[in-house]
This record gives C-alpha cells, structure tokens and sequence, in this order.
C-alpha cells in the first residue's frame, strides 16, 4: 500500500514535467553559448535561520559539485548569528562552505516593532554586500521577514530572484509575505501541484514556475538508514527508547501573540500531565518569542527531569529525532511538511499552518484552548505509525532545480512578465467611469424558464429578463447569446459597468472549465456543453458556471444569512432538490464535481422511483415534481379538490394545488406534504451529523412550507449535539441569479479595487 501511495505522489513530479525537462537539456547548451561558454552563473545563496537552512543546503550542495557552470556566494544573516538561538551559521561552515557575509540584522526585542526594525535594518545594509558580490542570480526562500528585505533588496537591485516554496497557504501573516516576495521574484521553485496552481492563479509566468519538492526532502528520504539510536540518546538520555518520546517545537502567531502564548503554556502542561520524555526546542525570533520562553522557564522545563530544552539541533540529527519519535507537537512547518516522510504521528496546534496539505499522520487541534483537548490529542496519536506521505517531494528536487539554474537565460530582459487574464479593454480613469455601478450578467437556466438580470455590487436586481427554455441546444445556445448581447448593451444605458458573466445551470457542471457535463432530464441536449467559449468569444468578458444549487450557497454567503459564517449548507427546495455546501467560507465542489448533491441523499430504502434512476432519495419526496406526482394521484382518484377549490380544465395539477388543497383541510394532501417534509427533515439530520454547519438554509418555493415539521424531525431524529443548529429560511427572492453574479463579483472586484 504504502508504495503505490508513493507512485501515486510521485507523478505530480512527472509527466508533462519530463517533457519540460527533455526541452531544459537542449535550451541549455544553447543559453551556455549565448551567455558565453566560460561565463559560469554566480549564484547567492542567502540564508536568515536554522529552518530556511535545511531547505538550502541540499541546493548549496548541489551548486558546489558543479564548479564548471556555478559560483557560489554565501551570505549569512537573521537569527544565524545570535547566541540566543544557538549560533546556527556554525553549522554551515562545518558543512565546508565558504561565508562571504556576515550581516548582523535582528534588533532584539522579539515584539512586532522589532521585527520592522530587522527589515529596516537589513535593507540598510544589503545593498553594500549586493553590489560587491554582483550575483547574476539571487535564491531566497519561504516567508520570513528577513526573506522579504532580501527579495526587496535584489529586486531594486535589477537582480534576478528565484523563490524557494512559493505558493503554499499556511494561515497567518507569513501567507502575506510570502505571496508578497512570489511578486518580486523572477523564477519560482515549488513543492506541491496546488503551490504551483497557485502561483499561475497570482498570474506569474508558467515558464519560469518548477514544480520541484522539496529540496530538504532529497535528504529526508534517505535519512532513516543512518544509526539513530546514539543520536536519541545524545538528545534525551542513554534511558529512552525509540518510540517512546516527544519532539517538541512551537513558535508565536506574529497576528494573535496573546494567544499564541496561551496556547504555548497549555501546551507545556498537557505534556507535563502526559509524562513523557520530550525534547522542546526553544521557538524562533518572531515576535512573541520572548514571552514564550519565559513561560518555558516559569514552568521549570529547563530543569524538569522530563524535559530537555534546546536551542538547536543539527538538521541532520533532528531528522533521526524526529523519524523515530512517538510523536511531534506544535505548529511548526516542519510538522505538517517534513515529519510526514516517515509517518510519525503529528499534533499541529492552532492556525499557524492552518492552510497547509498534509499527509493522514496529522492530527489538527485548531482551537487549542484547554489542556484537555491537547491531552486528548496526545493519547490519540502517542506510538502510532502511519503510512509515510510524499506530498512534498520525491528526493529528487535538487537535480531539477540545478537544470532550471542552468536554463536561465541572462540575456532575456530582467523586467517580469505577470500573464494576467484576457480582459475586454483598458478603461481610463474618468468620472463616468468611476460613477459606473460594478455590476454583472447573471444567467439562471431552469427546468422552465430562461433568466438573464443585470446585478450590482449590493445585490440589487437592476433588470430582469425572462423567456422560456428551448428545447434544443442550438436554440437555447443562441437564446442565451441574444438575451446577454441585448442586457449589455441595456446596461450601459443604465449606467452599469458589466465586469463579467455569471451561470447557474442544473446538472453537474465542471467551473473550472465552463462546461456542463451532464444535465438534468428538465433541461434536454445539455451533456458536454462548453458555456465559457461562445459567451465570452461573444461578450469579450469573462465567464464563470457553475451548478444552480452550488450558486444559492455563494448567494447566501454575499448577500444572505450565511454572510460571515465559516461552515453552512443551504437546500434547494423547487422543481427538484439540490444544495451548495461551504466549508471553511468556501465552496465545496468534490472530486468529480458532484458535491452536495444533497436531493438525491437516500432516506428510505423501498422509497419511490427518483428521476436519477434511485429510489428513496429526498427529491422523490420533496421536490415539486414528487409533489405534483402525488397531487395528479389525489386528482384522478378525485381526492385533491375539497370546498372553495377548483382546477380549471386547461391548467395542469401542480404542487400548490396539493399545498392548496392541505390548507383548506385536506387529511391526504396534508399527510402527503408531512411525509415530504419528513424526507427533507431526515436528509438535514444526515447533512448535520456528517457536515455539523453552523446554519442550514431552505431555499426555493417550498421551504417556507418544509421548514416546521424539518425543525421537528431533527428534534425527534438528530443527535442533541446538533439540535441546537439553526435551520432557517432563505430571505432571498432570486438565489441562482445572486449566486451567478457573486461569482463574478467576487473575483473581478477582487482585482480591480
């Protein structure tokens, strides 16, 4: 199992990447020529602290075996060259390298103001040691400040920047700085698919981004043949096992210090309780850190017979630790990246890398508020194996990265290239153009009707349109196209400014691509259809599409009751049932596309037949087809009409005729709208015992009708943990068309203001 896990990871870093490669072996002999066949590349490696060390190293390394294309310039500077934190730039001088500079930047102090200062005071000092070093290529890496004055220092400097890690997510301000260094940088080297999609997503070139790994895992992988156990006791005592101690290491949340320390003392006591060796590393120079080692020292850990306190450990060493530990704490980077190849059990504290992919050895205790919690985490995790995770890398980053050095061509111009997406023209700064209302075309195709409405910023309908649904594709392809061209052009009468387009269709729906992949059986010959394309071949505006369901969840999340909340789910109640899921305050979509498609959940098992080839899903209950379903039953039987009703002969029996029929008295209709309603209440309890949002939302004509007797199930059916999870009814009176402008909403603003 655990190899085909490895295959499995391992081909993010092939496929069209050996082709990318193949092509780097044949570019290179030619820039060789063009940049002169004696002129070697001088490369400045700039390293600030122990972590970005260990990144570096294996790249260092790699340059030095090649003298004939590479010179190397070290620079050493941050927290390296303090006593306090262990005076780590030892360490690469007892691996052979030469130091050219030594830069003493860190203003003591350990508080924001401080931080500033150590970026102030390294750009000061930069440009002198930049200028006589003259590097054809600067490498810098992560997200720490000192990085960030290294990356502002080259890029003025009309140096040429390549990015280590770029594109990750973590979750504090460390996300900021390093989107922001990604920016100045001219190359970019990743670790994982989902860095390097986001990096395309900040609109860098696609040329000049390496999908790599991780360059400190071409030494991971190979570390755990080495003798371990002389380096476990040298650490923890000649009396400890492996297996059978705790790695330690936790650094402050430069955003929320006060916490972060909190944190850190329930931390130390919940292993403390726990009554296992462990080896705590004191944390970095971020602000807070401080405070956090005064905790550390009011607790006794120094002295604690338990306890071994420590400033640094030597990377190679660390890794033995690490790899053969029963269990690693904390909130550090290396945690959720590293400690994975060789699945040790990990218990990530708090938002530090909230953002962060990691392997299924990772325990996550978000909110870290209470001893217990941590406590509990430990005994889950403590001893346990998992299977080893190459998310990361497979060992082979360095070699990629040396054939990317090499295919640097110095003759290209230095100014970068940022590959925004297409737009329909640049509109200057004029009044009327700043009085424009920011607006969006949003399409809603149902089962019935066609609906394109202009929509503004506040979620205000400004124009409706509405034509019934053709029957075939080429008449509703050029339907929609009419529709669009006559309410852009009615837009700029109306003083709106049209940022792009919005779709909400049924069906399932691929919104990265803008196509349909398969319909409803409401709407005929709509499998496979491409809706970017003609649209925005037609508008010159962007387009999004997405799945009607999933659009009244981006509704509520803009303009509804599930603004500002991080986990709610919203039920499409009409003609069908569908829904939308947001999790983390985004959309959930799924592996295929077909999340939260929560009518066709299967709450009874000799249920009626479902449009979806099922039975027993909630739509066969509780949609408005079911209802008219029943509703034509009652009618033929001449059970549906009771006093001051009526059918007109030419009108069609409908749900509301069954609705009608319930107010008016009707036992039947009544108990048939209950059972619905039942089905619906069942499918939230399942919704709330498998999801637990904080809010479900009804929408849809019927959901006012639904909403009572939902409410009443979960009382009877739903554990008491989730009762108390609010279900309401949505206030909105057009969601799908809300949802479709959100999506444009959402991003182009995002963009332009």
């Amino acid at each position: 199992m655990e190899t085909y896990g490895y295959l499995q990871r391992e081909s993010c870093f092939q496929g069209p990447h050996e082709l990318y490669f193949k092509n780097l072996s044949k570019r290179n002999k030619q820039i060789m020529e063009k940049n002169g066949n004696n002129r070697k590349l001088r490369v400045c490696v700039a390293t600030c602290n122990r972590a970005d060390y260990s990144k570096l190293a294996p790249i260092m390394f790699g340059i030095k075996t090649e003298p004939e294309f590479f010179e190397l310039d070290v620079v050493v500077l941050g927290s390296h060259l303090i006593d306090d934190y262990g005076n780590t730039y030892r360490m690469i001088e007892q691996d052979d390298f030469d130091i050219n500079t030594r830069l003493h930047t860190i203003v003591r102090g350990e508080d924001e103001a401080a931080m500033v200062e150590s970026v102030g005071l390294a750009l000061v000092k930069l440009p002198d040691v930049l200028n006589r070093l003259k590097p054809d290529i600067m490498i810098v890496h992560g997200d720490r400040f000192d990085a960030l004055a290294l990356a502002t220092s080259a890029a003025l400097m009309n140096i040429r920047i390549l990015h280590i890690e770029g594109g990750e997510v973590s979750g504090t301000i460390d996300d900021s700085i390093r989107h922001a260094i990604t920016k100045l940088a001219h190359y970019h080297v990743c670790c994982t698919r989902s860095a390097e999609q986001h990096l395309i997503s900040m609109c860098e070139d696609h040329d000049r981004i390496l999908l790599a790994g991780c360059p400190s895992y071409d030494k991971l992988l190979s570390a755990k043949n080495k003798d371990y156990m002389s380096i476990i006791r040298m650490w923890l005592g000649d009396d400890v096992k492996s297996k059978d101690y705790i790695v330690a290491l936790q650094h402050p949340v430069t955003t929320d210090i006060k916490h972060s320390i909190k944190m850190f003392e329930l931390t130390l006591d919940a292993l403390i309780s726990f009554n296992k060796r462990t080896l705590v590393l004191f944390p970095n120079i971020d602000a807070g850190s401080k405070e956090m080692v005064r905790v550390m020292r009011k607790k006794g850990i120094e002295h604690h017979p338990n306890f071994r306190a420590v400033k640094h450990v030597p990377f190679d060493q660390f890794i033995q630790l690490v790899a053969h530990a029963g269990c690693m704490i904390g909130n550090s980077s290396c945690g959720v990246r590293e400690v994975g190849a060789f699945g040790t059990p990990v218990i990530n504290l708090g938002t530090r890398q909230i953002g962060r992919e990691t392997g299924e050895n990772v325990l996550h205790v978000r909110d870290a508020d209470t001893q217990d919690k941590i406590l509990q985490a430990l005994h889950l995790q403590f001893g346990k194996q998992y299977p080893c995770s190459k998310i990361y890398g497979d060992g082979n980053a360095v070699p990629r990265i040396l054939k990317f050095l090499k295919s640097i061509d110095l003759q290209e111009p230095l100014q970068k290239k940022f590959c925004f997406p297409p737009v329909k023209e640049n509109i200057s700064q004029d009044i009327d153009h700043i009085l424009e209302t920011l607006s969006a075309l949003a399409v809603d195709l149902g089962g019935t009707n066609l609906r394109v409405a202009i929509v503004s910023m506040k979620g205000e309908i400004v124009k409706k349109y509405t034509q019934f649904n053709p029957k075939t594709y080429e008449e509703r392809i050029n339907l929609i196209l009419q529709m669009c061209v006559e309410a852009a052009a009615e837009a700029v009468k109306l003083n709106c400014r049209i940022l792009g387009v919005g779709i909400s269709t049924g069906g399932r729906v691929n919104p990265r691509e803008g196509i349909v992949l398969h319909s409803t059986k409401l709407i005929q010959e709509w499998n496979s259809v491409d809706l970017r394309t003609p649209l925005s071949d037609t508008l010159h505006l962007p387009v999004w599409v997405d799945n009607d369901g999933n659009c009244a969840a981006l509704a509520e999340r803009k303009f509804g009751q599930g603004k500002g909340l991080e986990n709610f789910v919203t039920l499409i109640t009409g003609t069908g049932i569908g829904g939308g899921i947001i999790h983390q305050h985004e959309l959930i979509h799924g592996s295929s596309f077909c999340a939260a498609e929560l009518g066709h959940l299967v709450v009874s098992l000799d249920g009626p037949d479902c449009s979806c080839g099922s039975h027993g899903c909630i739509e066969a209950y509780a949609s408005g087809m079911a209802l008219q379903r029943e509703a034509k039953k009652l009618h033929d039987e001449d059970l549906l009409l009771v006093e001051g009703m009526s059918v007109p002969k030419d009108e069609a029996v409908g749900a509301l005729h069954l609705i009608q029929a319930a107010k008016l008295g009707n036992a039947k209709a009544q108990s048939i709208l209950r059972t619905a309603g039942t089905a619906l209440g069942l499918g939230v309890v399942n919704i709330l015992h498998t999801m637990n949002p904080s809010l479900v939302i009804l929408s849809g004509v019927l959901a006012s009708h639904y909403i009572h007797i939902v409410k009443d199930v979960i009382r009877q059916q739903a554990l008491s943990s989730v009762q108390d999870v609010d279900v309401v009814v949505s206030d909105l009176v057009d969601p799908a068309l809300l949802g479709a402008a959100s999506m444009v909403l959402d991003y182009t603003t995002r963009r332009i203001y």
